[in-house]
């Protein structure tokens, strides 16, 4: 008796990760169809650009974000100086920044009719041509505006690490007559390694699904690409080949994440946590400290923020509207029933896996839990294709049976949209809910199971209440991802259906810079929230931290 709930939670958990897993099999599976014309066409004409471009962006932000966040989470880790405390959370600030929106907002500023050039020729005398001034619709300038909002993925993991390192390492590096610099780059660097690469691997993988930016630059890129054939060509089957390409380009990059963790192991030996011991930072050290620390903040985030607020003040008249309550309401509904669909399957999965642990049920988590390394733009291929056939053979019955028309149930509706949003954030969920289901003693399981409570009693009553705190973290976290979300939101919203990152992008597109503030500042406010939490949790995940530190 008691083994067929266990059964029915085992057999539903695979059941739910080969659905999710079902938009990135059938985008794997068109990679051994027969190339189309389309296909071809683009192969000896594209392809080339889409790839080198790529490889290009990926080269540029790595070196990008390594060269911002690790110097900046080994000073407030390990170093003291004027502000630390305050640039702890403020260097993540620029994680609420959506890379579509700061490449915009630059663009605005630093373009030919923008303030800055305009200033420079008005006080030097300047006309057209008579100076150079660097292009910001660039490759290059594409590298530095996702830079600028990705390396908190490196910073907050390298800080992670570094506040987890045993102090007796550190004293014994002193010891020794390792200085600052020293101690930093054959101690503490290498500890740290693992987490890094970590970090620039998930930096690179946002790259590499980055679409508002590369489109607004107008650089040839995969996410483009899979929009110019899909939209353009009018050829679903040679855009799912493409973001076929796309997603070994992803593959690789997980395999190497994982194969670089696997050959760079350290383990402490100490049980030593105490509070680290920082350098005192004087003189020129100080000052350096603080630019390294203050620029990517304001670059990051101050800046662009501030000239979103201005923006935003300046067209009040254009968009405090019916229009933007609408806009505002479709977008956080949408958000909140994808967190709540995403955070209810990441607990039905990771209590399944709890209840009944097997490699089977392993392996399903980690399937489901796939698409948050994959782009917006191939899930929303792999949504699509699957969804319109089966709307086309149901309307199809139908019409033969009955002659009547079903029309587009899924792949015209939200439907396919929140679907959509549960395959690609599900992973963020999931691991909120893992860790927090970790935390919790399986004696308390045994002892409710004991009372005669089936699974799903004890996972309501026992579980939930205990897990509060994380479940609403989850939640938030994926609200927010869901609001920033856009190449999934374009290709899969319903016609005469908008939210504010979608509206973001049509105004900016069409250069009315100042009128899409308002929905770009929206949504970096929304942001700002979950940055808070990831600053309180990494401060307190050091054993032996204090509040102080």
């Amino acid at each position: 008796m008691p083994r067929r709930p266990l059964d029915a939670w085992k057999a539903g958990l695979v059941l739910v990760a080969l659905i999710l897993a079902l938009p990135v099999l059938v985008v794997f599976a068109h990679l051994f169809l027969p190339a189309t014309d389309v296909w071809q066409h683009m192969r000896e004409t594209v392809l080339r650009d889409y790839v080198v471009n790529s490889l290009l962006l990926m080269l540029g932000v790595g070196v990008g974000v390594l060269l911002i966040g690790i110097p900046a989470a080994w000073l407030v880790s390990l170093c003291e100086f004027p502000g630390r405390r305050l640039f702890q959370w403020a260097l993540l600030l620029p994680l609420a920044m959506p890379a579509y929106i700061i490449a915009y907002t630059y663009t605005g500023m630093l373009d030919f009719p923008g303030p800055v050039q305009t200033q420079l020729r008005e006080r030097f005398g300047w006309g057209y041509g008579d100076y150079w001034f660097p292009e910001i619709r660039s490759l290059g300038g594409a590298m530095v505006m996702l830079s600028l909002v990705l390396y908190p993925y490196v910073y907050l993991l390298a800080r992670a690490a570094f506040l987890e390192q045993s102090v007796c390492v550190l004293e014994v590096s002193r010891t020794l007559g390792n200085g600052p610099w020293a101690g930093f780059m054959r101690v503490a660097l290498p500890l740290a390694r693992p987490a890094i690469i970590t970090g620039l691997s998930l930096a690179l993988m946002e790259t590499l699904a980055d679409y508002g930016t590369v489109a607004y630059f107008g650089i040839p890129t995969f996410t483009t690409g899979i929009f110019r054939t899909w939209f353009g060509m009018g050829d679903p089957g040679a855009a799912a080949q493409l973001a076929g390409v796309l997603m070994t380009f992803v593959f690789v990059l997980i395999v190497l994440e994982r194969w670089s963790r696997r050959r760079a192991r350290f383990h402490h030996t100490s049980s030593r946590y105490t509070q680290l011991p920082r350098y005192h930072l004087k003189g020129w050290r100080r000052a350096a400290a603080l630019f390294v620390c203050i620029l990517p903040v304001a670059l990051g985030f101050l800046l662009p923020a501030t000239q979103l607020t201005v923006w935003a003040v300046g067209t009040t008249d254009e968009w405090m509207n019916t229009e933007f309550l609408r806009l505002t309401w479709n977008s956080l509904s949408l958000a909140a029933i994808a967190a709540l669909l995403a955070v209810a399957l990441a607990l039905f999965m990771a209590y399944g896996q709890r209840l009944r642990p097997s490699w089977t049920n392993a392996v399903a988590v980690r399937v489901a839990g796939m698409g948050y390394a994959i782009p917006g733009t191939v899930i929303a291929v792999g949504v699509m294709l699957p969804f319109a056939w089966l709307d086309n053979t149901v309307d199809g019955w139908m019409r033969a049976s009955f002659g009547i028309s079903t029309g587009l149930l899924l792949s015209g509706t939200l439907v396919a949209l929140i679907f959509a949003y549960c395959v690609r954030f599900l992973a963020v969920s999931l691991q909120t809910v893992e860790a927090a289901l970790g935390k919790i003693k399986p004696s308390m399981d045994d002892a409710a199971r004991s009372l005669g409570m089936p699974p799903n009693r004890v996972l309501r009553h026992v579980h939930m209440p205990i897990m509060r705190g994380s479940l609403l973290t989850a939640l938030l976290l994926v609200f927010v991802d869901v609001l920033k979300e856009l190449p999934a939101t374009l290709i899969l919203r319903p016609f005469n259906f908008n939210t504010l990152a979608v509206r973001t992008f049509e105004l900016a597109s069409d250069e009315r810079l100042a009128d899409a503030a308002s929905a770009a500042l929206a949504i970096v406010i929304a942001g700002i929230i979950p940055v808070i939490l990831l600053s309180r949790t990494i401060s307190r995940s050091r054993p032996g931290h204090d509040t102080a530190a």
